[in-house]
């Protein structure tokens, strides 16, 4: 048989065996690089003032400062978080969810939210320790490219299992502003080809070298395979810039401050303050307000509600009152059963307890005073009603 012929026969199994060795490399490479990424992911867990629980993932960044990672939105408006970091059972990684919980007292690791950021939804908690074995990821320089190959590493909230892995491609890098249910958001975002589920949330993007590239952070609704990720030169600019301090929800304000509240069928906090030989009644918004990086408290009072508008006598009252006032302003509303006149005030949502509340006292007097002088005194039926209306927006 001539060369020729023995080579031809060969040719198959050589060609498979090459095809092997080369498929060896990314496959290796792949487990590897979750391996890597491991030691830098975390589940989150939090609760909001309602002690409503919600979970997502995080990523260890700073080693240092003790950081984690994740987004504004599996934040909320908790100042605490229970961190988890991936650890072993019985020589292998333990991935169900109710392993952890049931050694929280162990492998809880109590963090506080130290930082803030809405516009990029992105969220820091600094953790007293990290456990042995868990390291700090390698950041890229800067955006990675379409085309380019990434992995996720998350806690999709509809399994049981966590630590899961999940490959993709870059489709686009770009500027993406949008509202979600979150907010408002503005930032340079690593759009992929690959789900990410809720519970995914704040977990590392990462290139081939199993460097940070980006966050995850949502999906589309058009299309599960299509999701939206914070790019890399975002988190590198917060990481750089001031912390923004992030501020407490309304009600744990309310109660370390000390202020006897009930809460409004509207969801919104009231205060009764006394005021001469009169009760004034003054709102606390259940939510903050977020513009840009202020974060705004709102606080009102009614005075009057009417199925009249208001007449300009009372109008431009109200427009010399606001020339005179310390802050906030007066302000007439329309709603679907009247008119209501209040007076709010906007604070800072990061201001002190002393100040907190003595703006709530500057628009319970102020509040007080303009109601004594409005006349006629509106009908108490109508004024709840529009009271209510008002509050339910």
């Amino acid at each position: 048989m001539s060369r020729l012929t023995r080579n031809t026969l060969f040719s198959p199994l050589l060609i498979l065996l090459g095809m092997i060795a080369l498929s060896a490399t990314p496959l290796r490479a792949d487990s590897s690089g979750y391996q890597q990424t491991l030691k830098s992911t975390a589940w989150v867990i939090t609760s909001n003032a309602e002690n409503e629980t919600s979970a997502g993932t995080g990523v260890y960044v700073d080693a240092d400062k003790k950081l984690l990672l994740t987004n504004a939105h599996v934040i909320g408006e908790s100042r605490k978080a229970v961190v988890f970091f991936p650890t072993q059972s019985g020589g292998k990684l333990a991935v169900r969810r109710k392993f952890y919980l049931d050694n929280i007292l162990k492998l809880g690791i109590q963090g506080d939210v130290v930082a803030v950021d809405r516009k990029r939804d992105l969220a820091l908690i600094q953790l007293p320790r990290v456990p042995a074995g868990i390291e700090a990821i390698a950041m890229a320089d800067d955006s990675t490219t379409p085309g380019a190959k990434v992995a996720l590493v998350g806690n999709p909230g509809d399994s049981a299992i966590l630590w899961v892995y999940t490959a993709g491609t870059v489709r686009s890098v770009y500027q993406k502003k949008f509202k979600s249910t979150h907010g408002e958001h503005d930032f340079m975002a690593l759009e992929t080809q690959s789900p990410i589920k809720p519970g995914d949330s704040g977990g590392p993007i990462v290139d081939e070298a199993g460097k940070l590239v980006g966050l995850a952070q949502s999906f589309s609704p058009q299309s599960p395979l299509v999701s939206f990720c914070v790019d890399i030169t975002e988190i590198r600019q917060m990481l750089n810039s001031p912390w923004k301090s992030a501020p407490l929800p309304a009600k744990v304000l309310l109660d370390e401050a000390g202020i006897e509240y009930s809460r409004h069928s509207s969801g919104h906090y009231q205060i009764d303050r006394t005021v001469g030989s009169n009760t004034q009644a003054v709102f606390v918004a259940k939510n903050t307000e977020y513009h840009g990086r202020a974060d705004i408290r709102r606080i009102w009072s009614t005075v009057q509600t009417t199925d009249q508008a208001p007449d300009e006598t009372l109008l431009m009252r109200l427009v010399r009152q606001n020339a005179a006032t310390k802050l906030g302003a007066w302000a007439v509303e329309k709603t679907a059963s009247g008119y209501v006149v209040f007076y709010v005030a906007k604070l800072d949502a990061t201001a002190s307890d002393e100040t907190f509340e003595s703006t709530i006292d500057y628009v319970a007097r102020l509040a007080a005073a303009m109601q004594q002088d409005l006349k006629p005194k509106p009908n108490q039926e109508t004024a709840q009603a529009t009271l209510q209306a008002w509050l339910s927006e």
